[in-house]
C-alpha cells in the first residue's frame, strides 16, 4: 500500500508552507506529494496569505525534491489550454527528472471562476474528454512528427507536439463518482483511477465499474492503479486525535465514519480494509499544514506497518 500526502492548500498555505510539507512527505518516507488545483478557499477557512498556483508550486518542488512524486488530484481542465497544460506538464517533469503524474478533472468549483474570471462552460465532460485526447495524444507523438485534432472545443494543426516529457509516459489520472461516463475515460486515459472521500461499498462498486470498462475497451482490469483519497486525523490517544479534529474544524466520529482517523491500529486497519476490496493506493488528505508531527506519527506508527 502506497502512502501519498495529498493538500488543500487554497485553505491557507504559503509556498514555504508546502515545501516544508513536502521535504517532510520526501524525509518521512513517504511516496509521493500531491496538491490540490484551486484559487479559493472553502468553507470557513480564511485562505491566507492566498491562493498558489498548482503548476508553478510543483515545478520549484521539482527542484527541491530528489525521490518523492509530485501530481494533482485534480488539475482543473477549466483553468488551462489542454495544449499549454501539456507543455507545462511535460516541462515540470523535465525538472523533477521524471517524478510527476497528472490528475485531470474537469473543474466544478464556479464561485472560484467568478472569483478570478475564468470561464465555466457548460460542457465541462465534454471538454475534459478532448483534454484528455490532446494532453496524452501530443505526449505520444513521436519527435520529428506533426499532431492535429479537430474537435467540437479544441482544434490543433500541425503542432510540434513538444516539449516532451522525461518518462516514456506521464501517468495520468481520472477519477470521481461517476457511474458511466468517468469509468468510461479512465478506461481509455487512464493509468489510475481515484475516487475521493468514498466509503467501502461505493469504492468497490466504483472500481467494479472501471474494471468493467477497462475491459471493453480491451485492456485487463489490473492494468490500472486503483487509489483512495481520504482525509487523516491520527492520533496516538482519543485527546490527540480530538485536538488535530478541532485543529481542521472536524468531528471525531465524522472522521472515523468518513475517513481515516483514530489511533494509529484503528487507520491500520481501515486501511487494511480498502486493500481488501482492491485499493493499493491512499492519498491521505492533510489539513493542518503547520502539524508535521501528524506526519511523523503517520510515517513511524501506520507506514511502518503498512509496508
Amino acid at each position: 500500500m502506497d502512502l501519498r500526502i495529498f493538500t488543500e492548500p487554497q485553505q491557507g498555505a504559503s509556498y514555504d508552507t508546502l515545501l516544508r510539507v513536502a521535504k517532510a512527505t520526501e524525509d518521512l518516507g513517504f511516496d509521493a506529494f500531491f496538491r490540490s488545483d484551486h484559487y479559493l478557499r472553502m468553507g470557513h477557512a480564511d485562505g491566507l496569505p492566498g491562493p498558489t498556483d498548482a503548476w508553478i508550486t510543483l515545478a520549484g518542488l521539482a527542484r527541491e525534491t530528489r525521490r518523492i512524486r509530485l501530481g494533482t488530484l485534480m488539475t482543473a481542465g477549466t483553468f488551462r489550454l489542454p495544449g499549454v497544460l501539456a507543455i507545462q506538464v511535460a516541462q515540470v517533469d523535465q525538472m523533477s527528472g521524471g517524478r510527476v503524474e497528472l490528475g485531470l478533472g474537469a473543474g466544478w468549483f464556479e464561485e472560484e471562476h467568478r472569483a478570478y474570471g475564468i470561464p465555466f462552460p457548460k460542457e465541462k465532460f465534454a471538454r475534459l474528454e478532448e483534454q484528455l485526447a490532446i494532453v496524452t495524444g501530443l505526449w505520444a507523438t513521436e519527435t520529428g512528427q506533426e499532431f492535429s485534432y479537430d474537435g467540437r472545443y479544441y482544434h490543433l494543426e500541425k503542432s510540434p507536439a513538444l516539449p516532451k516529457p522525461a518518462q516514456h509516459k506521464v501517468p495520468v489520472l481520472v477519477g470521481g463518482h461517476g457511474a458511466t461516463r468517468t469509468p468510461r475515460l479512465a478506461a481509455q486515459y487512464a493509468d489510475e483511477f481515484n475516487i475521493p472521500f468514498a466509503s467501502l461499498e461505493d469504492s468497490e462498486r466504483q472500481f467494479g465499474r472501471v474494471r468493467a470498462a477497462a475491459e471493453a475497451v480491451g485492456r485487463k482490469g489490473d492494468d490500472l492503479v486503483y487509489s483512495n483519497a481520504l482525509v487523516a486525523c491520527v492520533g496516538k490517544n482519543d485527546a490527540e486525535v480530538a485536538r488535530r479534529a478541532a485543529a481542521i474544524g472536524r468531528n471525531v466520529d465524522e472522521l472515523k465514519a468518513n475517513g481515516l482517523a483514530g489511533s494509529p491500529a484503528e487507520v491500520v486497519e481501515k486501511i487494511g480494509q480498502y486493500a481488501a476490496i482492491g485499493s493499493s493506493r491512499v492519498y491521505l488528505q492533510v489539513l493542518d499544514l503547520d502539524d508535521l508531527d501528524h506526519l511523523e506519527l503517520i510515517s513511524a506508527q501506520v507506514q511502518s506497518q503498512l509496508s
